[in-house]
């Protein structure tokens, strides 16, 4: 198994970068004019171990965190895991019910919550709890008295004071200390909302930390200086690690976007902001395509210039531009991960020579598998496979029959918290993760193909990866977004219209079926025999997403 160290102890990187850091600004919340530099935020850190020593808590103890992306929510999350204490960050989509089984399958002993959403929690239900604190105000919600201990409350009461006891002469960048933590030890406990509905504790430890984290330092995705806007969810692996451990380990400035994303109010943000790197997932990116790109390039008089040689280049130039511009226009690259990009904008992007590139991962790594910088990046690919991490394809022709995807390495998570069997049903004696995703390898660059377990054998043999028909069919007139799934013994397409370019075209919801029958025949011509459509299912809403905006598969199977 492949190992880096950058360095053994992950802890000692954060020492040293708010030190050098000091007075460098660290984080602020979008919209706000309260900036902490990295001495606020190691002076916080240290309120909040004070607190957590006081309170009785030990390292290898678990802290649950709920709440939306905010500065309070990252010092918080940075504090427990410098404390050596256990992290278990809870995904704000999660509803009431799932969000307590967590709190009381982790054992968390420490919950810091949101207070509106508090308000639909039962206390009694989590049983194993000694405090519920405000993530807001630091204010004490609940609380269950311990024999010949303080309250929790006259401890928060007495903490100023107990600070400054501690620290006579003033808090101090030689006073930011923080443990040495063993390697193995767990510093976050992700619990994962999938496209299959089966929520998982993935174990991560300060190794699987240091492997992302000493990557995207050594690649200068962020550096000492540099500007980051973190929109994504930041109790996911995905934003967590490179919208926030990432910069904070080189002194990047951090602005959090705790509102939902969007198109119009992220490209606002964006353009405030101008980050030097931007990590987005595809829907956002193929949002942004279709509402601003696609009405400018299905123009009568846009189509005819496009089709005149070396006048197009020009056209594509402005194009491209524009839409750097749009995101800041001091961005390096836009790295997209989390689920595949659709096809159709991949091309156009590659075409104009916008800076993108897509990487792969999963929250059981961290989450980093592939990456390869937008310049070196092979279109259709999802980057190369990084150097403390190692792949294989499950296939007697991995460079060309598509297989699982299997890898194993300095990233991969530890197992699954308190579930040992689905453990060994995931990691097998040799160490590989068998991920459930499909995919060809060739010379280390990965091809995604789709999942394993979306795959659909048809009644003549054949592989059908339903993925790669939704591409097709999502580039389709009115078609906002799609699902393929097998009914009988044929093939049927869920479909949520674009609505919204309907009212603008003027088109009545009378023709859905009309529009929806062209396309569905269109789409057969595009495909194999045996992936073609037998009927189109239309819904009223849009589907229902995980985290990383891709479609809960197994709510429409």
């Amino acid at each position: 198994m492949k190992r880096l160290y950058y360095p053994e102890n992950i802890l000692e990187t954060y020492q040293e970068s708010f030190r050098e850091s000091w007075d460098l600004p660290a984080l602020t919340d979008f919209g706000s004019e309260e900036v902490l530099t990295y001495a606020d935020l190691s002076r916080r850190i240290a309120r909040v171990h004070l607190f957590y020593k006081q309170m009785g808590i030990a390292p290898g103890d678990k802290v649950a965190l709920l709440g939306k992306n905010s500065a309070t929510w990252v010092m918080f999350f940075m504090a427990t895991i410098t404390y050596g204490a256990t992290i278990v960050p809870i995904l704000s989509d999660f509803n009431s019910h799932d969000s307590q089984h967590i709190v009381n399958h982790s054992e968390a002993t420490l919950l810091i919550v949101s207070q509106s959403v508090w308000e639909t929690y039962d206390f009694d239900e989590m049983p194993q709890l000694r405090a519920v604190l405000s993530l807001e105000t630091r204010q004490v919600l609940a609380e269950r008295p311990v024999e010949g201990q303080p309250s929790v409350q006259r401890i928060i009461r007495n903490l100023s004071r107990k600070f400054r006891s501690t620290y006579p002469d003033g808090f101090s960048r030689e006073d930011v200390v923080y443990p040495s933590v063993d390697k193995d030890d767990i510093a976050i406990i992700n619990y994962t909302s999938g496209t299959t509905g089966f929520s998982k504790g993935v174990m991560l430890t300060y190794d699987n930390i240091a492997g992302n984290v000493g990557f995207g330092i050594e690649s200068r995705l962020h550096y000492q200086g540099s500007r980051a806007l973190s929109f994504l969810p930041l109790a996911h692996a995905y934003g967590c690690t490179f919208d926030m451990l990432v910069p904070l380990a080189t002194g990047s400035f951090i602005t959090v976007f705790g509102k939902t994303p969007t198109p119009k109010l992220l490209l606002k943000a964006l353009s405030q902001v101008k980050p030097n790197l931007v990590i987005c997932v595809p829907l956002i990116l193929e949002k942004i395509y279709r509402k601003q790109i696609v009405p400018m390039i299905t123009r009568r008089a846009i189509r005819w210039v496009l089709a005149v040689p070396f006048v197009d280049r020009a056209i594509y130039a402005k194009i491209r531009n524009k839409l750097v511009e749009s995101f800041g226009g001091e961005f390096e690259e836009v790295i997209i991960g989390g689920a595949p990009l659709n096809s159709e904008v991949e091309e156009f992007l590659h075409k104009i020579k916008f800076p993108f590139t897509v990487g792969y991962g999963m929250t059981e790594c961290c989450p980093l598998i592939s990456y390869t910088p937008w310049r070196q990046f092979i279109p259709t690919s999802c980057g190369h496979v990084i150097p403390n991490m190692e792949a294989k394809i499950v296939s007697d022709d991995p460079a060309n029959i598509p297989g699982e995807i299997c890898v194993r390495g300095q990233n991969r998570m530890k197992g699954y918290y308190k579930n040992p069997d689905v453990t060994a049903a995931t990691i097998d004696e040799d160490g590989w993760l068998h991920t459930g995703d499909m995919g060809t390898l060739n010379d280390g660059t990965l091809f995604i193909r789709g999942r394993y377990k979306t795959m659909i054998l048809s009644a003549s043999g054949q592989n059908i990866y339903p993925e790669e028909i939704e591409a097709k069919l999502n580039n389709m007139p009115y078609v906002s977004e799609s699902l393929v799934v097998e009914r009988g013994k044929g093939l049927t397409a869920i479909v949520y219209p674009d609505y919204e370019r309907m009212d603008a075209d003027h088109i009545e919801n009378s023709r859905l079926s009309e529009l929806m029958e062209h396309n569905r025949q269109e789409l057969n011509t595009l495909v194999a025999p045996y992936e073609k459509i037998d009927h189109i299912q239309l819904i009223p809403h849009e589907f229902e997403k995980t985290p990383k905006k891709s479609i809960k598969r197994y709510l429409y199977n």
